[in-house]
């Protein structure tokens, strides 16, 4: 009987924020994939969860996944973890996702925590349609994407580093409009949550001028219907 593969989502913040069933499959797992074994043990020893660990992310998952996936053929139970938040989504989790489907595998993936979920309910942006984006192009194929997005209607959402979020307001600005809408929120679910409201030019001028830390999800309010 083959295994099955769990992707569960870890807190983003709060380490309370783990669901009880997310506790209980990598417990009964025969192995937890993590993106980085020293950030995932400090969530693990929380919970007394004593499964062994394997490290799995974007530098060596090509080379293990075919291997994880006939541990799984050979009745392995698998639970996949990243860093923070749901794997697969700007993080680890597609690939080995995708070759146990492909093998007709069971795949199972868990409800909790994702970070532009609470950061695009609390931009007070309409919600009912969007586009998660993700991290933009660093360099190549920037532009492009940019163009391409400042007709986009629906509410774009993306994740963003500290060392690029001024950059990167300048250019949804710059492609998309400098009164256009927008909000970004950082450190979600830990103690100095904060979330900047104004337009994409004045978000940017904050950040100039406060040079505020952690991790970003940017929302953006779609182009004006016609």
């Amino acid at each position: 009987m083959s295994g099955i593969l769990y992707l569960v989502p870890t807190p983003i913040g709060n380490l309370k924020d783990i669901t009880l069933r997310a506790i209980e499959t990598l417990q009964n797992a025969e192995l937890i994939l993590a993106e980085d074994t020293r950030t995932s043990t400090k969530l693990l020893k929380q919970y007394d969860i004593a499964t062994p660990l394997r490290a799995y992310h974007m530098h060596n998952e090509h080379k293990i996944s075919d291997g994880l996936v006939d541990q799984l053929k050979a009745g392995q139970t698998l639970a996949l973890i990243t860093d923070a938040g749901t794997p697969g989504i700007s993080d680890p989790g597609y690939l080995l996702a995708r070759k146990a489907i492909d093998a007709g595998l069971t795949v199972q993936t868990l409800p909790g925590a994702t970070a532009f979920v609470p950061a695009l309910v609390n931009s007070g942006l309409p919600n009912h349609n969007f586009v998660f984006e993700g991290f933009l192009p660093p360099k190549k194929g920037r532009q492009t994407k940019l163009q391409a997005l400042a007709s986009e209607t629906r509410t774009l959402v993306f994740y963003e580093s500290p060392y690029r979020l001024e950059r990167t307001l300048r250019d949804l600005a710059k492609y998309l409009g400098n009164d256009r809408p927008a909000s970004f929120s950082r450190e979600i679910s830990k103690k100095f949550e904060d979330t900047q409201r104004g337009s994409l030019a004045e978000l940017a001028q904050y950040v100039k001028d406060h040079s505020p830390k952690g991790e970003f999800v940017i929302c953006v309010g779609g182009a004006a219907s016609k």
